[in-house]
């Protein structure tokens, strides 16, 4: 039985892990933590990190940016795992998780589907077939109207993977508006679309001469996510400290 404490366990998708969990007899929730306190759950809430009380294996994290700096010094004085799935770090919070990781297992991952990983894979070779064909690449992705940081980080980590297998020589590009000429071929392209419930769609487009080839996942619930990140949990739950992703998951 692997003991998890929820980090944003209040949030739609703290909940939806939660939920899952109930089937799962090799996961427990023992503990939540969110600002919200005020709930009626089968497991003890805490409105911070350092209020919480009760021991786990890892720590599933679902919250919000401003809330993820408490929690990696929280789970660096306890030696305690984490799966942090909250995305929209800025540039000294992932020092700080690369930091955390030299103490503790930190499994990070933009998107916590495995599909998603996958296609993190498929888009490498994708590029490598393609772009010397003189193909180019964007990426459109569409979430729902509630979400705050654009572009998504899975549309980064998409243009991430394509870029690392062509050598780091391609630049993004987000905002053509400003912008009156023609498109370099070293560019990526991504585009954010916000509406409705959309619970989250990423194409990856590969535009050659007279032909288009495109890459696409589709997320039709949030229970994807959590399926994802209760993997992770039982992944990384007695790993050795280092920063891990959802790649060694699917790689076991």
């Amino acid at each position: 039985m692997i003991n998890v404490i929820l980090h944003g366990c209040c949030g739609a998708m703290g909940r939806s892990v939660a939920a899952i969990a109930e089937s799962d007899p090799e996961i427990k929730i023992v503990a939540g933590i969110d600002k919200n306190t005020d709930v009626s759950y089968p497991y003890p809430v805490f409105s911070s990190p350092e209020e919480c009380t009760c021991s786990g294996d890892v720590v599933i994290d679902f919250s919000a940016a401003g809330a993820v700096d408490a929690l990696l010094d929280f789970c660096e004085k306890k030696n305690l795992p984490v799966v942090l799935c909250t995305t929209g770090l800025s540039e000294s919070q992932i020092k700080r998780v690369e930091k955390t990781a030299a103490s503790t297992a930190v499994l990070r991952s933009a998107n916590m589907s495995l599909g998603v990983n996958l296609l993190l894979k498929l888009v490498a070779e994708a590029a490598k077939a393609l772009a010397s064909s003189n193909f180019d690449i964007e990426i459109v992705e569409k979430h729902h109207n509630q979400k705050k940081d654009a572009p998504s980080g899975t549309a980064l980590a998409l243009a991430d993977a394509i870029n690392e297998a062509m050598g780091n020589s391609y630049h993004y590009i987000y905002d053509r508006s400003q912008v009156h000429e023609k498109r370099d071929s070293k560019e990526i392209g991504i585009s954010s679309v916000r509406g409705g419930t959309i619970v989250g769609d990423h194409d990856v487009i590969y535009a050659g001469p007279d032909e288009v080839v495109t890459l696409s996942h589709r997320a039709y619930s949030k229970a994807v996510f959590a399926k994802g990140a209760l993997a992770a949990a039982k992944f990384l739950a007695g790993k050795a400290p280092g920063l891990y992703d959802m790649g060694d998951v699917i790689g076991g």
